[in-house]
């Protein structure tokens, strides 16, 4: 038969969601931009910028639903799956990369405070009191370090036919993570430097709070497997959605330690402790 599959490949049928999301992606970009410069560019920024998060959600939520659709039809054959697999290490490959840029930034500014000589040539710069690593940091990374083994523990339910175990494991995972982003919100807060307040606080601002926006991406995508747990979509033999949940899970993990110890610990150490 002239329609007969006789290969391990699922063929794509036409899709309009790689068009609409990089085009939904370009208006949020532009209203960004329109957002940050009121002065120059016209008003409604924000609305534009909203506009186009919300098509890339929408994206997002439609695109990966014809995944799961794939998933469930048979389209994911162990060829395609191990494709899956390579696509989710290089994303999270790529992800890592985007962590080295805002480490290098600060381990430059650390390493080598002459260059910030026009400024005052001291790392941190003098007048910044720092975080107490060893108070809500410390808790933070006790938090995520039992996030890990309770999504391991997920993994394990969920290898082993526990459904029950499966869905206390991912609600477990999802509230501790809830609770180290609660906990982070909490402390920029009542940080005792701005953003843009001397070299120190942009970085601590963007290493941390990029690594931060990747626990509430994290936190989102267990929750929906949560879901797909509840209506039985996984199986002991059949469940990458969940594994590249957990990958990316441990990968927010790992990145935090070497945040907490490169940050917190080793860049605050011998400047003046907030609150201390």
């Amino acid at each position: 038969m002239a329609g007969a599959k006789n290969h391990d490949y699922h063929i794509l049928p036409p899709s309009i969601w790689p068009l609409f999301g990089s085009m939904s992606a370009l208006v949020m970009a532009f209203g960004a931009i329109m957002w940050m410069h009121p002065d120059a560019m016209p008003a409604g920024g924000g609305a534009v910028f909203l506009i186009g998060l919300g098509g890339v959600l929408f994206t997002f939520f439609s695109w990966w639903g014809n995944v799961i659709t794939e998933a469930h039809a048979g389209d994911h054959t162990p060829v395609v799956q191990l494709h899956l697999r390579y696509g989710m290490i290089l994303f999270i490959a790529s992800e890592v990369m985007f962590f080295v840029g805002w480490f290098w930034a600060f381990f430059d500014f650390s390493l080598f405070p002459s260059a910030l000589a026009p400024i005052e040539g001291m790392f941190p710069s003098k007048g910044i009191e720092v975080m107490n690593a060893f108070e809500l940091p410390l808790l933070n990374t006790l938090i995520l370090l039992c996030s890990g083994t309770t999504v391991t523990w997920a993994h394990h339910a969920l290898i082993h036919g526990d459904r029950d175990g499966l869905i206390k494991g991912l609600w477990c995972t999802i509230i501790l993570g809830a609770i180290f982003s609660c906990i982070q919100a909490y402390e920029y807060a009542h940080a005792p430097f701005a953003f843009g307040g001397s070299p120190y606080s942009s970085a601590f601002y963007m290493a941390t709070g990029f690594h931060g926006f990747h626990v509430i991406v994290g936190t989102i995508f267990l929750i929906v497997n949560l879901v797909r747990a509840y209506k039985g979509h996984f199986t002991p033999r059949q469940h990458f959605g969940f594994e590249a949940a957990a990958w990316y899970w441990h990968f927010v993990d790992v990145v935090w330690l070497f945040l907490f110890v490169a940050i917190y610990v080793w860049g605050g150490w011998g400047a003046p402790v907030h609150g201390g």
